[in-house]
């Protein structure tokens, strides 16, 4: 699937509902942190929303990948700062915000890991390098891809082209 916009995605969606998370947690009157640690933690969960929007709005593949790995690192920091404090809290009421908000860290996590994957396996470097010549030769490679899976389908079950495409997971 693809987006318009990073306010559109789900990982950007999930970024910005972890930094409100740690808003509502940094607002809480029972959470006692000095204001270093507050100010570091506000910054990195801010971090994971604001570079998923500035790898988005760049132009190229790799530059998307720099920061969606910056993103994701940003989401383990935040992870990191909440699991210590974690071992500092009594209170039920707080720990469970607090275990609320490393699942969040965590959805971003795997989310940022999965679509860098994806990523990395596409044959697009980007919108940069797309114009008009590019993207019909593309679009030529696709459908080329498309007629010889379709042909390879249609071989018997046992001839060995489609015996292999299916092992090598073509088809």
């Amino acid at each position: 699937m693809t987006y318009a916009n990073f306010e559109d995605t789900p990982v950007w969606l999930e970024a910005a509902r972890l930094y409100e998370l740690t808003e509502d947690l940094l607002e809480t009157a029972a959470f006692r942190a000095s204001p270093a640690f507050r100010d570091q933690l506000d910054r990195a969960a801010l971090s994971v929303s604001n570079n998923i929007a500035e790898g988005f709005e760049r132009g190229t593949t790799n530059e998307l990948l720099y920061f969606l790995y910056v993103a994701r690192g940003s989401a383990g920091e935040t992870r990191s700062m909440l699991r210590v404090k974690l071992r500092r809290i009594a209170a039920a009421n707080l720990k469970s915000q607090i275990a609320d908000l490393i699942a969040c860290a965590t959805s971003c996590s795997r989310q940022l890991r999965a679509w860098a994957d994806a990523l990395q396996n596409s044959p697009i470097p980007g919108q940069r390098h797309l114009n008009e010549r590019t993207r019909r030769e593309y679009q030529q490679k696709q459908r080329a891809a498309e007629f010889q899976k379709e042909l390879l389908r249609r071989l018997p079950p046992g001839h060995p082209s489609r015996k292999d495409a299916e092992e090598r997971g073509l088809i």
